[in-house]
């Protein structure tokens, strides 16, 4: 089992660049993938996102890559057409601002510099594909750390589900137990509840009493909502020990445990029954909470 929680960063050089990845992982319903690639390496966004999609499932998943040239006499190759530009921009920018009366701080030449598009990088005239080649083999080592924080993370993860899950069968039991225990008490009460009618009502249908009476019996009954919830529950630990992402179907499991527990309070006609029902509400509510965070 894995969280989708978790971070890593790995820092790198070769090619006579420099290099720093960061990668963090929170929650999410799928993969969401953002990446902060630098844009004058050809087909490297692409490439990382075509890596990370083939090992990871789920998780809100953003990438970050800085590099930066070590020889720093190289000069940086400007791209003109983008720098008239910004500068354009910022012209513009300044006006809008005097007319309202907003003072703005002058830029600097670095702050312009780091605009998209304004500085080619240090490689204008050279081939990036070697530098590339360095940087996804990079990218391996760091989705294979990142991937080791989130088992980590996924081991404990996996230690509390499968308490709140044998929570779920035990207080299942119990309820199986004390509907069983009451069916004696429930079936006297029935059978004192049609005598009253009868003795009070002149007329009477005993046929029809006989059948409203059996539909309130079918109606009190859980035994289907017990059986259901021990199915559940086998499915859920037979989860816990599979190989790959559950985190879906054990959503699903969450789902189909909290229906069954409601409809078992919603039937009950005792307190004890009914407390039980609660507790188990609750129990799932503390699993489904544990569920968002797995894989």
């Amino acid at each position: 089992m894995q969280s989708m929680t978790g971070f890593a960063t790995r820092a790198g050089q070769g090619n006579g660049y420099s290099w720093q990845w960061d990668m963090r992982g929170v929650n999410s319903k799928g993969l969401d993938l953002r990446l902060r690639m630098p844009d004058w390496i050809d087909g490297l966004e692409q490439d990382v996102r075509g890596a990370t999609v083939k090992k990871l499932a789920r998780g809100s998943v953003t990438i970050s890559l800085r590099v930066t040239r070590e020889d720093s006499e190289v000069p940086i190759a400007l791209n003109d057409d983008q720098l008239d530009r910004v500068l354009a921009a910022l012209s513009h920018i300044k006006a809008r601002a005097d007319w309202v009366g907003l003072e703005m701080a002058k830029p600097s030449p670095m702050d312009i510099l780091q605009h998209k598009g304004v500085s080619n990088g240090t490689m204008a005239a050279e081939d990036t594909q070697a530098l590339k080649k360095l940087l996804l083999s990079d990218l391996d080592h760091l989705i294979t750390e990142f991937q080791q924080v989130r088992q980590i993370e996924g081991q404990a993860l996996q230690s509390v589900l499968q308490g709140h899950i044998a929570r779920i069968g035990d207080l299942t039991k119990d309820a199986g137990d004390t509907a069983e225990a009451q069916r004696p008490k429930a079936a006297e009460s029935l059978r004192a509840a049609m005598a009253r009618v009868i003795e009070n009502t002149d007329n009477v249908d005993g046929a029809r009493v006989m059948q409203e009476l059996a539909l309130l019996a079918v109606k009190s009954d859980v035994t289907e909502e017990i059986d259901r919830l021990n199915a559940h529950v086998a499915a859920a630990q037979d989860l816990l020990q599979s190989d790959g992402p559950i985190g879906r179907r054990l959503d699903f499991l969450a789902q189909e445990f909290n229906r069954e527990s409601n409809t078992i309070c919603s039937k009950s006609n005792s307190v004890e029954l009914t407390r039980i029902g609660l507790d188990l509400k609750a129990t799932i509510d503390q699993m489904r909470e544990q569920v968002q965070n797995v894989e």
